[in-house]
């Protein structure tokens, strides 16, 4: 991934973090049946090693799966935090110079491992309960797994296959306006409040990152 040093966020914990907010992450891989890509939501054990381990499941009848069986391959997770195209026209500097152009803040975070199947019923079970838990756990009243009966639970769980990703490395960039002036940040960070609810959380990080005093 292109990361400008002043873009790059290296910091494993943050890293984590977006992930935890965004799980619903891209898995790509590039193996026998050439190049492959699904959405797919995941769970993040930060412990079980040293970059944490992804974990997720897909339909059996999803050939993607069947991409890390024997040898396997390699596989690469985009996961997508806030983002927002900005207009020049927020920019102080358009009035000064006209030198300015339109671009696109975003956050993002890449993992990269070796993926694992598990067709198991144990392994599933506890992935699918901890993702509902983690989905969940905002209700005031959360659904359970436990909550479907147990059969029907049983015959769902043969239709689908986990995936689990070590991480062996792992890339942030949070591209939030650093690279303008002050005044800019400022501009930008009011056009994104003026956008409203779609465009908080951008603001938000404008404002953290961009070091500015509100």
């Amino acid at each position: 991934m292109y990361q400008p040093p002043l873009h790059r966020e290296d910091r494993l914990d943050v890293q984590h973090q977006l992930i935890a907010a965004h799980p619903f992450g891209l898995l790509v891989s590039a193996g026998r049946g050439g190049l492959l890509a699904n959405a797919v939501p995941f769970t993040l054990d930060a412990a079980a090693s040293a970059k944490g381990t992804l974990r997720t499941h897909v339909a059996r009848a999803n050939p993607h799966w069947q991409e890390f069986t024997g040898d396997g391959c390699d596989c690469l997770v985009v996961f997508q935090g806030p983002q927002s195209y900005v207009t020049p026209s927020w920019y102080p500097t358009k009035g000064q110079t006209g030198k300015v152009v339109p671009t696109w803040n975003y956050v993002t975070v890449q993992a990269r491992g070796r993926a694992a199947v598990h067709e198991d019923a144990p392994w599933l079970r506890a992935q699918i309960e901890q993702l509902t838990r983690e989905r969940e756990a905002h209700r005031a009243v959360p659904w359970q797994v436990s909550d479907a009966p147990a059969e029907f639970t049983a015959q769902l769980m043969r239709a689908i296959v986990g995936i689990e990703i070590p991480i062996a490395s792992i890339e942030g960039k949070w591209k939030v306006s650093q690279n303008r002036p002050e005044a800019d940040r400022l501009g930008v960070h009011a056009g994104l409040t003026a956008g409203g609810a779609m465009n908080s959380a951008m603001a938000a990080l404008v404002a953290e990152r961009g070091g500015l005093k509100l």
